[in-house]
Order: C-alpha cells, then sequence, then structure tokens
C-alpha cells in the first residue's frame, strides 16, 4: 500500500451511486462523453453546441457533473489566443474513477497490498510476510490521519469504537454495534477472494485494521479475528470488559 491510500475516503459506494446517478439524464451522459473525448479542456459554448442546448442550459449540466466530481472548472482556455479580461470557464475530467458495488468491495485495496508484497520480497521475507507489513502500515497511517485530523485526546472504549465505526463505515465494513464494548463487521470488502485465500486475507485483513487502531492510539481496543459465515473475519473489542458485555445480544 503506498502513501496515496486516502485516509477516510469521501468516494464511498453511497457517494459513488451519486455520481453515477448524476449520468442517469441523457443530455448531461452525452455531454460528458463529448468532454472526455475531447482531449482539451471544453468551453460551455463547446459544450452546449455539442448537445444541441442553451448555454444557460450547458450550464447547469455542467454544474451538476463538477458537484458529483465527474468534471473540474477553471477559468481559462489554452488553446485560444489570449483576451483582455477573465478567460472563459472550462471544463475537463477529472481523475475519479467510479465503481459502484453493492455490498462494497475494496478489491483495489487489497491489490494494492498483494503487489507491495510481490515488491518486497526478499530471500528472507516472503511475499505473504511483505504485504502484511504493507497492511499494518496503511492502516497505521490511515489511523494516525484521523487522530491528527480529530485530535480526540485520550480515547475510551465508547470513542474509539465510535471513530472506528466511522473509517468501517466508509472502507464497506457495514460496522454493527452488537454491545456497548463489541462491533461486528457484516461485510467483507475482499469477498470473494478471501474465500480463495482466507488465511492470507483474512491475515492482511487483520492486520490493516490492528494498523488501524495503533496510528489512532485506540488501546482500549483490539481488532480479533473471529470468522463468522458471510461477515468479516474481524471483530472490534474492549478486550478487560465483562463477559455479559460481550455477549451477542
Amino acid at each position: 500500500m503506498t502513501s496515496e491510500e486516502p485516509a477516510l475516503s469521501p468516494h464511498g459506494a453511497v457517494d459513488a451511486i451519486d455520481s453515477v446517478s448524476v449520468l442517469a439524464e441523457e443530455s448531461r451522459r452525452r455531454m460528458f462523453t463529448f468532454i472526455r473525448r475531447a482531449g482539451r479542456p471544453v468551453t460551455r459554448d463547446e459544450a452546449a453546441a455539442s448537445i444541441g442546448v442553451s448555454r444557460k442550459l450547458a450550464a447547469f449540466h455542467l454544474d451538476k457533473l463538477v458537484t458529483a466530481g465527474l468534471l473540474r472548472a477553471r477559468y481559462g482556455d489554452p488553446g485560444a489566443p489570449r483576451r483582455v479580461g477573465r478567460q472563459p470557464k472550462v471544463y475537463e475530467p477529472t481523475d475519479l474513477q467510479i465503481a459502484v458495488s453493492i455490498p462494497q468491495r475494496r478489491h483495489e485495496l487489497l491489490a494494492g497490498l498483494l503487489l507491495e508484497g510481490v515488491l518486497g520480497q526478499t530471500d528472507g521475507h516472503t511475499a505473504a510476510a511483505a504485504a502484511t507489513g504493507a497492511a499494518a502500515d496503511a492502516g497505521r497511517r490511515l489511523g494516525e490521519q484521523e487522530r491528527e485530523r480529530s485530535r480526540p485526546g485520550r480515547l475510551g472504549t465508547e470513542r474509539a469504537l465510535t471513530m472506528c465505526e466511522r473509517m468501517l463505515d466508509a472502507y464497506g465494513y457495514e460496522p454493527v454495534r452488537e454491545t456497548p464494548t463489541r462491533v461486528r463487521l457484516r461485510n467483507c470488502p475482499f469477498h470473494p477472494l478471501a474465500g480463495q485465500a482466507a488465511e492470507l486475507v483474512c491475515g492482511l485483513n487483520h492486520a490493516f485494521l490492528d494498523g488501524y487502531l495503533h496510528g489512532l492510539d485506540a488501546t482500549a481496543v483490539q481488532a480479533v479475528l473471529a470468522p463468522s459465515p458471510g461477515e468479516c473475519c474481524v471483530v472490534l473489542t474492549d478486550p478487560t470488559a465483562s463477559p455479559q458485555s460481550r455477549t451477542r445480544d
């Protein structure tokens, strides 16, 4: 995993669905296709002409595409002669890649960890070990970023689990608070690959979540391997809690 992996990614499954839904309108979809294929920044007038609508209606569609993260807008037309006054607004595609999966999957995260494992393999360090280390590092960076952003101070069980639930939800784990001291993860973001190599994938998943807790400095909570059919192999729990509070309701 490289440092490019975002912190709490703003583009989870719900946001991806929202972005895709913007393209459900035919004129907007045709305009977006035209801009993607242009290979250069496109003006509002050009976008309007591409689908035969007014400049005002084109501006409405373009604003929707920008808000959805599919286009970026800026002032300046590099291909036009320099004129006095403000340059026209131009539009171009962003680098956002949208994949919608319900339930949410994170195969790109798993692929990045496995790639680092292959690249980090040495005579005394297997690919699996290197990938596990990369997973722990990625989780730790994520936890450190969230701690720096929120500055929570000392984390007790309740606050730690609440912060973890936000990250887990963003990454598609579908967390459920079984008890006040235990969070079970209803979805495995790495399914169905986890079923093909359970020991490897579950080990990477555990290292990633354990690393996150360390980066967050959430010492009151542990990531524990507790496989359950159809769910994630890890639960987050307070090991010091009473047996009654750790029992499934």
